[in-house]
């Protein structure tokens, strides 16, 4: 009989992860919580938020789930891995405590500065004058980060004294992440890039490189975004650069986590920056990067349900297999985002698409069941009944593969453009780093 497996998540991170347990053989039944229209054409959604761990708990009993597997790091914060592991349920992702390497980033630094993992130098605050009078004793640009999870948007890069006070009174005394420390940071400069890895313990298992655009307009001009596109086959990274990453930074963190009693049990992402003085940190994340899982998963070999129940068991897994060919995506944003922006527009096409379309903030308008035991958990037509309309920032995130990069962003262009709705905007220049 085949195993069935409850995703929590709605994004495109998330669809992903359900199209890739979909090529299991070893899989039979996908729900997802609360999932989006997209993935309610090869999984189950279930109208329960990522983060009502009581509420997926139950779910996860009633419904004889076999494997859940957590998306977000907010659910992950909540403590849903240690709540399921309490009752004796599979669950892929970190507890609520390991997580901490990206719930809290003066966490992060000072695990970085004990075990000798390089990233750039940095004090925390959490008074505002304190914060003020260091900043404006340093040179700019400043990197003020907000020491908690603030949905991607709690970095600021102030390149004067006026945006950075700006940035502090937010952080500080206007609290509009909540109450927390800020840490500021050295300013570094070179390619970013995001390297995932499944870790279970000290293992490490990589994946392929990507790299994230996160302005919302091309030439990487406009406000920062939760990403607006990315690609794997990165041209400015070495083999020695993925070596020195893997040995030094992501295995150094892994063992480092194990030493400090916090072992990690899903995917560790690094925000890494290839400077004049090598590679460094930017970032860890506990779990899979939106938009990257979207690029680096379809090239996957190996069946996924392995890889993510092993870890979930503590048990050893085989090393993934991943296909040489290269993948580009290109996210579909409503207009307006990252600032204000209308729902509701149809979203017309694609049915005429002939490569990966991954949802990220859509819903059906009509004809969809309102609740869960009304679906037939075989019968996806039923979500095909309704037209679907965008209900987020980034709506869709469209993602071909090929031999080479030239040939992928040919063909995610072409397959765009059949895309019709009133409302949508993307970025023209994806890998744009690549072609120059």
């Amino acid at each position: 009989m085949g195993k069935t497996v409850l995703v929590i998540g709605g994004g495109g991170r998330e669809h992903a992860i359900v199209d890739a347990l979909s090529r299991s053989s070893q899989v039979s039944k996908i729900y997802c919580a609360p999932g989006n229209a997209g993935i309610g054409e090869q999984a189950f959604n279930v109208p329960l938020k990522d983060t009502d761990v009581n509420g997926l708990l139950e779910f996860a009993y009633s419904h004889k789930v076999d494997l859940t597997v957590v998306g977000p790091e907010a659910a992950l914060s909540a403590g849903i891995v240690d709540a399921f592991r309490a009752h004796g349920l599979a669950i892929f992702g970190h507890t609520a405590a390991a997580t901490a390497i990206e719930s809290s980033k003066e966490f992060a630094k000072k695990l970085m500065a004990k075990y000798g993992i390089p990233t750039a130098s940095y004090k925390a605050f959490s008074d505002y004058e304190e914060a003020l009078a260091y900043v404006s004793g340093r040179p700019f640009p400043a990197v003020l980060k907000y020491d908690g999870l603030a949905a991607g948007k709690g970095v600021v890069i102030a390149a004067n004294l006026k945006e950075a006070d700006s940035a502090l009174r937010s952080m500080l005394l206007d609290k509009s992440f909540g109450l927390g420390r800020v840490v500021v940071e050295d300013f570094l400069q070179g390619p970013e890039f995001s390297f995932l890895c499944f870790v279970n313990g000290a293992d490490v298992y990589p994946m392929p490189l990507s790299q994230d655009h996160k302005r919302a307009f091309d030439g990487d001009k406009g406000p920062n975004t939760g990403g607006m596109g990315a690609y794997t086959g990165l041209p400015f990274i070495t083999e020695e650069d993925k070596v020195f990453a893997l040995e030094n930074i992501m295995k150094k963190a892994a063992s480092a986590m194990v030493s400090e009693g916090l072992p990690l049990s899903g995917v560790l992402y690094g925000g890494l920056m290839k400077t004049p003085d090598g590679i460094k940190v930017i970032e860890f994340n506990a779990r899979f990067g939106d938009p990257e899982t979207e690029v680096v998963l379809p090239l996957l070999e190996s069946d996924i349900f392995d890889i993510f129940y092993g870890i979930a068991t503590g048990s050893a897994i085989k090393t993934p297999k991943w296909s040489s060919d290269v993948t580009l995506g290109v996210v579909l944003a409503s207009n307006g985002y990252p600032g204000s922006y209308k729902k509701g527009f149809e979203i017309r096409g694609l049915d005429s698409i002939n490569c990966q379309v991954y949802h990220m903030g859509t819903s059906i308008k009509q004809g969809s069941p309102l609740h869960l035991s009304d679906m037939d958990p075989y019968n996806r037509s039923e979500w095909c009944n309704g037209s679907i309309v965008t209900s987020g920032g980034r709506v869709l995130m469209v993602v071909a593969r090929g031999t080479d990069l030239a040939t992928a962003r040919d063909q995610v262009y072409r397959e765009i453009a059949k895309i019709d709705c009133d409302n949508l905007f993307y970025r023209n220049d994806i890998a744009h780093v690549a072609f120059e």
